[in-house]
């Protein structure tokens, strides 16, 4: 199946409440699940989303505050009671592995996969991370510990081929590959028939960016800049902005302005203080200067 799909499993900030699990993604890309966070209750959330397990391979942690990476090994030992045996890799701070690896030892020692941890620098803008369909960089962000977001770019797609014609000039299946590469098609007359009427252009590759946690920084727009979707955090409303700058995060007002100023097509707010019961508040702070904006919601099934 070819989709892109964001799955929000958690979107409250660090206190926990009755109404939003802490912090938590999966991104489905056709049928490849990569996790975004993983904070405390994250195993129970992505089995409530009947998503497979099984197609989980790898972690990206952005930083190691405990709401965004306490889910690690109770995840990981779930994982091993559903009896995987291929290897997970972390991408997270170097520290990440000082942190966990003594207690995979000490709680998982009979695990039977193979736990990695790919160590990245948080104040780079890198690539981390690349497979057969996407590419993953870091975004460095501005927070009270080394922190940094993830833009997931989705790799180009071959051009799509015209059944008709293919049936047409009875073109071998042998060939279709070469076709799909670019090659144009000879027939046994040696009438050349250009690769343009034998395919249709791809669709555009689609670009996923996540946000969280940081201040207010225009330092991530190039990066970031004209998104398919971009999750930003947007834990205070403009009334509590001297309470973000103090902890080092985004108004839903700071949060929509990044959204307009890097052009990008959606933008999605998460990271909920618990001190608004109704996120109605932010929604309608961000929408006043990105009218396309959407509140995460735990559950939320968000397709590019």
């Amino acid at each position: 199946m070819d989709h892109f799909e964001v799955n929000i499993l958690g979107c409250g900030s660090a206190l926990p409440t009755t109404k939003h699990a802490l912090s938590a993604q999966v991104i489905n890309l056709r049928e490849k699940l990569y996790m975004v966070d993983c904070g405390e209750g994250t195993q129970l959330q992505f089995r409530k989303t009947k998503l497979n397990f099984n197609r989980l391979n790898q972690l990206f942690i952005s930083h190691l505050h405990g709401d965004h990476c306490f889910g690690i090994p109770g995840l990981l030992s779930t994982l091993a009671l559903l009896g995987r045996t291929g290897e997970i890799v972390i991408h997270a701070h170097p520290d990440a592995e000082k942190i966990f690896r003594p207690v995979l030892d000490y709680f998982c020692r009979e695990m039977p996969y193979r736990v990695r941890f790919n160590s990245i620098n948080p104040g780079a803008h890198a690539l981390i991370y690349e497979d057969r369909i996407v590419k993953v960089y870091s975004i460095p962000l501005k927070h009270r510990v080394p922190s940094c977001g993830f833009l997931f770019e989705e790799l180009p797609k071959s051009p799509h081929i015209i059944r008709e014609m293919v049936d047409f000039y009875r073109i071998p299946f042998s060939l279709i590959t070469s076709i799909k590469n670019g090659a144009d098609f000879v027939t046994d007359d040696g009438m050349v028939i250009p690769n343009h009427r034998l395919t249709r252009p791809a669709d555009l590759p689609k670009k996923y960016a996540y946000c969280s946690d940081t201040a207010y920084s225009e330092k991530i727009i190039p990066i970031i800049e004209k998104a398919d979707l971009l999750y930003h955090e947007a834990t205070f409303a403009q009334q509590d902005i001297a309470r973000a700058k103090e902890t080092y995060h985004s108004s839903a007002q700071q949060a929509a302005m990044i959204a307009r100023k890097a052009q990008v097509k959606q933008l999605f707010i998460g990271h909920f203080s618990a001190r608004y019961p109704d996120e109605n508040i932010l929604l309608q702070e961000a929408r006043e200067i990105f009218p396309q904006t959407t509140v995460a919601t735990e559950y939320l099934k968000i397709k590019l």
